[in-house]
C-alpha cells in the first residue's frame, strides 16, 4: 500500500460534503426527534462500527463497550433535539479514542449543517489552550482588552475550566494523546468548522448575540479580573480570515509559503497536506524549491509543519531529496475487520471507492493483533494494497539537499505529519522540533473510510477501515521532539513564535 493511501485521506473524507445518498428531511434544530428513531439509529450504527471498524478494541475492553454502547442507547431513549443527538454520539466516539471516528461537520447533510452550525454564536477571538489556560491569540471583536495575550476566566458565566472539561468529552484523538485533543478544541481561524465553534454553544446555549467575557485584569499571574460585553460572530465572520487560503487549496496557486528565516537559512511553511482537490502541481513546485537550495548552497532548512495535519504523503516527496541511498520503512501491521459489508448495511454507507464494499478477495485472514486480542474479533490482512510486503521504499530523487534540516511540530501532527516525523527523526534525516506530536506510536485507524448515515436523524459519521498496529509494545503517545520548544503565555502576548526563534538562535550559534 503506498505510503500516500496508508495516511487518513483527510482530504478525500472533507471532499466528500453533499455526496449523500440519504434523504435531507430534517426537524428544525429545536424540535424533538422521536426515540423510536434514535434507537434504530443506534442500531444502525452499533452493527456498522462492530463489523467495520478495526480498532474497537485498541483502547477500550468488550466490557466497557458494551457498557458505553448501553449507556448512549439509555440517554436516547427519550426524545431528543437534533443537537442533543449529535452531542451523544459525539461522545460515545470519543470512547473510541480514534482520531478518525466522529461526526464529521464536513460531511453532515446540508439540514444537519444549517441547523446545527450556522448560528452567530461564535466567540470573537482566536486562542489556545496551555495547561487548561485559555489565551487569546487575536482579537476578532473590537474590545481592545481581548488582546493577544490575555487569559480568559470564564464566558458567560462558566469557567474556563468548566468548558474545557466539557469540550474533552468530545475531542478526538487516538488513545491517549490528550494533548492532541487539546489542540483539537483551540480556535485557530483555519479551517470552514472548528469543533470549540460546533460544540460550545451547544453544550452551553446563548440567549442572545452578546458574550460576557471575563479576562485576567493584568499580566501573568495577576489574580484580577475584567468582565467585557462582546459581540458573537457569525459563521461568514468566522471563515473570512481564511477564505484566500481556501480558495488557494482549490485552484493552481500554491498553498505553502517559501522564504528566508534568517542569513543562511530558508523556510517552508506547510500549512496543510490535504491537496486532493488542488489543481496545483505541489510536486513540481517543491522539488523546484529544493534544486533552489542545492544551487545556492544554503545551509539551513525549516518545515514547519505546525496545524497540519495531515493529507497527501508529500513528506516522501521531501525525504527522496534528503537521501543518499534508499530508504526503508518497515511496514506496520494492518488489518480490516471485514471480508464483505453485510448486505443489511449497505444502504447506510457511502465511500468514494465501492471496492470497498467487497474485500473477500484481497483479504487473508490472520491472527489477532496483539494488542486487540482483548475484543475476541476475528482479523484479515488486506492484500490489495501491498506493493512490498518488507517494508516502503522511498528513492532518491535529484540532487541530493545535504544541509542541516529542522522539521517544526506540534500535537496537530497526527497522519501523513506524524509519519513524516517519526521518519525524520528515526533516520537522522532533520531535527524535529516543537511539541509531542499528536497521532499514536501503536497506530492508527484510517486509509479507507464509509461514511455512515444514520436513517432518523440524518447525522453522518466517519467509519475507518484499515488499522495499522506499532511493533512491539509502543508508547500509547505521539512523538516526542528532539528539541522540545513550547510558547509562553509572555510570547503569545509578544507576538514572538517561539519554535523558529529558537531554530533562529541555533543556526546563529553554529555560524559564529
Amino acid at each position: 500500500m503506498p505510503r500516500a493511501w496508508r495516511t487518513t485521506l483527510i482530504g478525500v473524507v472533507l471532499a466528500w460534503v453533499g455526496c449523500s445518498g440519504v434523504s435531507a428531511d430534517q426537524p428544525a434544530a429545536g424540535a424533538k426527534l422521536a426515540a423510536a428513531g434514535l434507537q434504530e439509529d443506534c442500531r444502525v450504527m452499533r452493527a456498522a462500527y462492530e463489523a467495520l471498524h478495526p480498532g474497537l478494541f485498541r483502547y477500550n475492553t468488550r466490557e466497557q463497550l458494551d457498557a458505553n454502547w448501553e449507556s448512549l442507547r439509555l440517554q436516547l431513549g427519550e426524545d431528543r433535539t437534533l443537537a442533543e443527538v449529535y452531542v451523544a454520539f459525539s461522545q460515545f466516539l470519543a470512547t473510541l479514542k480514534c482520531g478518525h471516528s466522529y461526526c464529521n461537520f464536513f460531511n453532515q447533510p446540508k439540514s444537519v449543517s444549517d441547523a446545527l452550525f450556522m448560528g452567530a454564536n461564535r466567540v470573537p477571538f482566536h486562542f489556545r489552550w496551555l495547561d487548561g489556560r485559555m489565551i487569546v491569540t487575536r482579537n476578532r471583536s473590537s474590545e481592545p482588552g481581548l488582546r493577544a495575550g490575555v487569559e480568559v476566566r470564564s464566558i458567560n458565566g462558566v469557567t474556563v475550566k468548566a468548558i474545557f472539561e466539557r469540550m474533552m468529552s468530545v475531542a478526538r484523538a487516538d488513545g491517549g494523546n490528550d494533548a492532541k485533543r487539546a489542540r483539537s478544541i483551540e480556535v485557530t481561524g483555519m479551517d470552514r468548522y472548528e469543533a470549540f465553534d460546533i460544540f460550545f454553544p451547544m453544550f452551553f446555549p446563548m440567549s442572545g448575540s452578546s458574550i460576557e467575557v471575563v479576562i485576567a485584569a493584568g499580566g501573568e499571574g495577576d489574580s484580577g479580573e475584567v468582565s467585557v460585553s462582546v459581540g458573537a460572530l457569525t459563521y461568514e465572520q468566522r471563515i473570512e480570515p481564511m477564505k484566500e487560503l481556501g480558495a488557494k487549496v482549490q485552484g493552481d496557486e500554491s498553498v505553502w509559503d517559501w522564504s528566508v528565516l534568517s542569513a543562511g537559512a530558508a523556510c517552508l511553511r506547510m500549512p496543510g497536506w490535504a491537496l486532493f482537490n488542488s489543481t496545483w502541481d505541489w510536486r513540481i513546485w517543491l522539488n523546484a524549491r529544493f534544486d533552489e537550495l542545492v544551487k545556492e548552497g544554503t545551509p539551513n532548512l525549516v518545515i514547519d509543519l505546525r496545524g497540519n495535519e495531515g493529507g497527501l504523503g508529500c513528506g516522501d516527496v521531501i525525504v527522496a531529496r534528503l537521501i543518499e541511498k534508499d530508504l526503508q520503512s518497515p511496514r506496520p501491521r494492518r488489518a480490516v475487520r471485514y471480508r464483505r459489508v453485510p448486505e443489511s448495511l449497505g444502504r447506510y454507507l457511502d465511500t468514494w471507492d465501492d471496492s470497498f464494499r467487497d474485500w473477500s478477495t484481497e483479504t487473508t485472514p490472520i491472527a489477532t493483533p496483539r494488542l486487540v486480542e482483548r475484543g475476541g474479533q476475528e482479523y484479515f490482512r488486506l492484500t490489495k494494497f501491498d506493493d512490498n510486503s518488507e517494508g516502503d521504499v522511498i528513492v532518491p530523487v535529484g540532487p541530493r539537499y545535504a544541509g542541516r534540516v529542522f522539521v517544526l511540530v506540534d500535537a496537530s501532527c497526527s497522519s501523513a505529519t506524524f509519519e513524516f516525523a517519526q521518519t525524520a527523526k528515526q533516520s537522522g534525516l532533520a531535527t524535529v522540533v516543537g511539541e509531542t506530536t499528536g497521532g499514536n506510536q501503536r497506530g492508527i485507524n484510517g486509509g479507507a473510510f464509509f461514511f455512515l448515515r444514520l436513517p432518523n436523524s440524518k447525522i453522518e459519521m466517519d467509519v475507518p477501515l484499515i488499522a495499522t498496529f506499532g511493533e512491539g509494545d509502543a508508547p500509547d503517545a505521539g512523538i516526542e521532539p528532539d528539541l522540545a520548544v513550547r510558547p509562553s503565555v509572555a510570547d503569545i502576548a509578544r507576538g514572538i513564535d517561539a519554535e523558529r526563534e529558537y531554530v533562529r538562535a541555533l543556526i546563529r550559534d553554529t555560524q559564529k
